[in-house]
């Protein structure tokens, strides 16, 4: 469920018509619904519930400083895979026993910033950066909690450039050596073992490998636990889908996958933390697009948007589906027209869809990407000297620019000229 219904034959976002947006801000842009963010994140509050748990939103899917502060005032926590994300997370006044610390390349320079600010763990992916962590752990006199990430070898059945848990993806350690990794980090000084994480991948539409995976997890748990080591939390990462195709069938529920933690692992007396992204903010947005030209081709006609694959790049990069729907609610019984839906990047990877059945449309008619708020913004680029397009968040019957447009001056000045080319 999103709060974006059309009203009057108006597209609203909540209690504000898109085109009073589109008026002040100009096209493309996001949009974001904080009645929707808000939902989200309480939907998996509740499903693990009444387990002592922890909902740690993973801020790569959209890391705006509004989204964030507002889910740190729902007191979430936050995933962070960054030096850049972490300090995001504090300013956004998540306090430091909230944020976990993921990712494969942790630097020196980023532990020491989370040991000096604030830590609730480290998700360990390697033995390289464990002894690393002890040893700047160690230098600053801290102790640190840490998880080991597992890689379980369960194929997520997801998009390969979005799996995580297969024996050939980068991510963890496999869990067939974590009995001895276990071990090794019980040697060494600084760190202190708390728990085992697992993250399989991402946009899961089937149950099946979130219970396969977290099998795993238990049984481990248990020879853990024989081998004298004191797990009491569980980072279950996150992944959930979405429905980003609105006419195929629901990917399941928060609540659902609940049932999954709670029938898996409920009964060992772990603290459960998981670590949704997509499914908090994915369907908490929209990109709205002006329509430039509609151009005739030889056999297929052209949707010429001011949004471009730089705003938007999920759909070039993996194939992705975004449901696009006009601003003005069509007519009941309109004809449909099937269109090549383009941006204006000069790249022929600049398509969101081909022959997308839609109602005619003509110049300066707006657009709306659905299910467009996780992985857009983060992911935009100013390629083809494009300026990063604005976010809008609506709270209700308002609404706030969360981060402006640039312009043209601002993005040429953060270039500089060497001496020997001025004169």
């Amino acid at each position: 469920m999103d709060h974006f219904t059309y009203r009057d034959g108006i597209l609203h976002a909540e209690d504000v018509p898109l085109p009073e947006i589109a008026a002040e801000v100009g096209t493309p842009f996001y949009v974001y619904s904080t009645a929707t963010l808000t939902r989200h994140y309480n939907l998996f509050d509740e499903a693990l519930s009444p387990l002592d748990h922890l909902v740690c939103y993973a801020m790569k899917a959209n890391s705006n400083q509004a989204v964030l502060t507002l889910m740190a005032k729902l007191g979430a926590g936050v995933d962070v895979v960054s030096g850049g994300e972490y300090r995001r997370a504090k300013a956004a006044g998540f306090p430091g026993d909230r944020i976990v610390f993921s990712g494969v390349g942790k630097t020196a320079e980023e532990m020491e910033l989370a040991l000096t600010g604030g830590i609730r763990q480290f998700n360990l992916e390697s033995e390289p950066e464990m002894l690393l962590l002890s040893e700047v752990a160690t230098r600053l006199g801290k102790t640190v909690p840490v998880t080991v990430r597992v890689n379980p070898d369960v194929d997520a059945k997801t998009h390969e450039k979005i799996a995580t848990g297969k024996s050939e993806n980068k991510f963890g350690i496999p869990i067939s050596r974590a009995s001895e990794v276990y071990a090794e980090i019980a040697t060494l000084p600084g760190l202190e073992v708390v728990g085992i994480d697992v993250h399989i991948g991402s946009q899961l539409t089937d149950l099946a490998p979130f219970e396969a995976a977290y099998l795993k997890v238990a049984d481990l748990t248990h020879q853990l636990r024989a081998e004298g080591h004191d797990i009491r939390r569980l980072d279950l990462g996150g992944g959930l889908g979405i429905p980003y195709e609105r006419s195929n069938t629901a990917p399941p529920l928060p609540l659902e996958f609940g049932e999954v933690v709670k029938r898996t692992v409920g009964d060992l007396g772990c603290e459960v933390e998981i670590e949704p992204g997509r499914l908090i903010a994915g369907n908490a947005g929209l990109l709205v697009s002006d329509v430039i030209y509609v151009k005739k081709g030889e056999d297929r006609k052209f949707l010429i948007l001011d949004a471009a694959m730089n705003d938007l790049i999920r759909p070039a990069m993996y194939d992705a589906w975004h449901d696009i729907v006009p601003i003005q609610e069509p007519v009941a019984g309109v004809e449909i027209t099937p269109y090549d839906v383009v941006g204006p990047v000069c790249e022929s990877g600049d398509t969101f869809s081909k022959g997308r059945a839609l109602p005619p449309l003509k110049r300066g008619d707006l657009v709306a990407f659905r299910s467009a708020g996780a992985y857009g913004a983060v992911m935009s680029s100013e390629y083809n000297t494009r300026p990063l397009i604005p976010e809008v968040l609506v709270h209700e019957h308002q609404f706030a620019v969360i981060r402006a447009r640039p312009t043209f001056d601002e993005i040429i000045n953060r270039d500089s000229i060497p001496s020997w080319l001025e004169g």
